[in-house]
Formats: structure tokens, C-alpha cells, sequence
């Protein structure tokens, strides 16, 4: 029986398991029990992590999904599971790393791709750096890297900020910003399942990189609501992890994903995603 074991199965995970065939057995871990049991109705055998064995669970596994972002002593799953990983690692089909576009850096609004040197610019974007090092490092593992841009979708939009008056546009000279509608993660996802190419790593992004401030103007429009002000940068209010997402401007290239896998994006750009998420509700 094909079998995932997805450590930390959040918002992207989740999407995947949708898609994924009849017939799959998935374990997901989480933090909370809340959230083990909004697993289960799923259809996800949860299991609270850390805090339990999770052992078997490595037995049963022919593929691995790690969600799980580095914490200040490093990678989680890999401080306590990477010798047990290491163990088993030829009888995976596919090991699949979340991680993000955050690596490359700051561009100052460049295009990047797979190939390009990693420059992160910011503490996030190095731990991720050194945790994609550390997971290359297992010998034999079939690992694919997975570079994800800003994620958005169900319930991660900016449809509930312009309704409520809340949203800002703010505004920094020449700052671009990739995105991802979480259904073409999913998709991306479940081909490289489907073709498995150890070693490889693609970047996950639509087509369309665009101003932060873009985004939200036409999601008001789509409202019909007014589009809120433009906020200089300089001048807005931000914490310091908000703020720190404007440290980045660069541009991502997704022909991989294209050329190697043959997704072709449900959503190649925000109007396309904020058109659909509005259709469904959001």
C-alpha cells in the first residue's frame, strides 16, 4: 500500500491528500489535538508530533512529506528522526522538502530559477538554506525540493482585510512578489509523486510576479469595494516579520515544473486565483 507520512500537515499537505488516488494510506502529524481530529475527518491518521513514536509509522512509509519549517535548533524531523530516516531511506519511492523561495534572496525585482546561488537575505531564508543542506546530506534518500512562494488560497486571501477596511497597500518602489495558489502546490506535488526524479528541485510559483499592492487593488475591485490608499513603505507601520518580507524583490521562474512535470497551473496568476476563491466563497 502506498503510504505518506507527512510531518507537519498543514494548509499545503492537507491540499495534497485531497488529491492523492483511493487507496493511499496518510499519517499526518500536528501539534494539537484539535487539530489530530479535524485530521481524522479527513481521513488522515494523525498523530500528535512531537511527543509520540512515530516509529511505525517510518515502516509503513513509501513516501515522506516534510512541512515542518526549521526551528532555532534546526530542522525538527531531523533532530530526532534523521538517523531512523537515514535507516530506511532506500525503501522510500519519494521524499518530498518544503521549502521556500525566501533561499535566493534579494534580487532587486530579478528574475531567479532552480540554478540560480543562494543569497538569503534574511535569518528564515538561511535556516532554510542550511535545512535543505542537512536533508541533501542523507545518502540514498530520492529527495525533491520543493521552493514555494507566497502561498494563498481557501482561507489565506485578502478578500476578509478589504471587506473589513483593514487591508493596506503598501507600497515600496520597484518590490515584487511571487505567489502560489495552494491547488497548484498540491498538483505540482502529486506529479513529481507520479514521476520521481531524486535530486531534483523546483520552484513553485504562477506566472504572473507582481506588486503586493496590485493584488489588493484588484481584490477590491473584485468586491466592488473602494481600493484602499497607498501606504509608503517608510512610513507604514509593520512588524518586524512583516517588514521583513519586503527585505526581497526578485522574480521566479516555474518552467520546470512545466517542462519536466507538465503541470499546467489551474491558477497562472492572482486574478485567476482571487476570480476563483471569490466564485467558492472566500
Amino acid at each position: 500500500m502506498n503510504t505518506l507520512l507527512s510531518f507537519g500537515h498543514g494548509y499545503s499537505a492537507r491540499a495534497l491528500a485531497r488529491l492523492l488516488p483511493d487507496g493511499w494510506r496518510v499519517i499526518g502529524t500536528t501539534r494539537s489535538g484539535d487539530k489530530a481530529e479535524a485530521l481524522r475527518a479527513e481521513g488522515v491518521e494523525s498523530a500528535i508530533w512531537p511527543g509520540s513514536d512515530l516509529t511505525q509509522a517510518l515502516d509503513a512509509a513509501t513516501h515522506l512529506l516534510i512541512s515542518a519549517a526549521p526551528e532555532a535548533q534546526g530542522d525538527p524531523v531531523l533532530r530526532e528522526w534523521r538517523d531512523a530516516i537515514a535507516a530506511r531511506a532506500e525503501r522510500f519511492a519519494w521524499v518530498g522538502y518544503l521549502s521556500t523561495t525566501g533561499v535566493y534572496g534579494d534580487r532587486g525585482g530579478d528574475w531567479v530559477d532552480e540554478s540560480s546561488d543562494l543569497r538569503p537575505a534574511t535569518k528564515r531564508g538561511r535556516a532554510r538554506v542550511e535545512a535543505e543542506a542537512a536533508w541533501r546530506a542523507i545518502p540514498g534518500l530520492p529527495l525533491h525540493i520543493f521552493r514555494l512562494a507566497g502561498i494563498y488560497g481557501p482561507g489565506r486571501g485578502p478578500f476578509e482585510k478589504v471587506r473589513q477596511g483593514t487591508a493596506r497597500r503598501i507600497v515600496k518602489q520597484g518590490q515584487v512578489f511571487s505567489r502560489i495558489h495552494v491547488e497548484d502546490i498540491a498538483q505540482v506535488l502529486k506529479a513529481s509523486i507520479e514521476r520521481p526524479n531524486p535530486g531534483a528541485i523546483y520552484n513553485l510559483c504562477d506566472d504572473d510576479p507582481a506588486p503586493p499592492q496590485d493584488v489588493i487593488a484588484h481584490a477590491a475591485e473584485l468586491l466592488g469595494l473602494p481600493v484602499p490608499p497607498e501606504v509608503a513603505f517608510e512610513k507604514a507601520e509593520m512588524t518586524p516579520m512583516a517588514r521583513s518580507f519586503y527585505a526581497e524583490s526578485k522574480k521566479v521562474r516555474n518552467d520546470r515544473i512545466k517542462d519536466e512535470l507538465g503541470v499546467r497551473l489551474i491558477h497562472p496568476d492572482y486574478r485567476s486565483g482571487l476570480a476563483a476563491l471569490l466564485k467558492d466563497g472566500g
